[in-house]
């Protein structure tokens, strides 16, 4: 396996309630666009499929040379990115001190 490894339970203390808000950002984004479930599985496998799961594909640079700017990954629907910074915002409004 990569690096990047996922941890079950990995918030249970810090914030014992990100699945639910994490569900609700999806759920809203459902509701606003049929695009959000496939854009965000296609997502996470162009992530995971390289190097294992460590985000890197959400990661833009000044220069356009991150791996978002990948030839392989121009054409990534940003309704899948718009779905993980909606849930990373909403996790950090209510999670982090």
């Amino acid at each position: 396996m990569g690096e990047g490894q996922l941890i079950e339970n990995f918030y249970s203390s810090s914030c014992p309630n990100v699945e639910s808000i994490v569900r609700q950002v999806v759920l809203t984004k459902i509701n606003q666009t049929f695009v959000t479930v496939p854009a965000t599985l296609r997502l996470f496998f162009h992530d995971c499929f390289v190097e294992g799961c460590d985000a890197s594909v959400v990661i833009a640079s000044p220069n356009n040379d991150a791996e978002k700017d990948a030839p392989d990954n121009l054409s990534l629907a940003g309704d899948g990115f718009d779905t993980v910074v909606k849930a990373k915002q909403a996790v950090e409004a209510q999670c982090l001190a």
